[in-house]
């Protein structure tokens, strides 16, 4: 089954507080929070993962 995360936006100026994130079975192995992107505000800094 792929991964699945959840990440955070820690931008004060954005809404959001909390999405799911579903990866494939094809995505690279080295793809980490760093090169994704926040859907609302589109901040690439802003992202953190949320820790279970």
């Amino acid at each position: 089954m792929p991964a699945t995360e959840e990440l955070r936006c820690t931008s004060d100026d954005c809404e959001l507080d909390m999405f799911e994130n579903h990866y494939t079975y094809d995505v690279d192995d080295d793809l980490g929070v760093d090169d994704l992107q926040c859907p609302l505000c589109g901040g690439t800094d802003c992202l953190e993962l949320i820790e279970v």
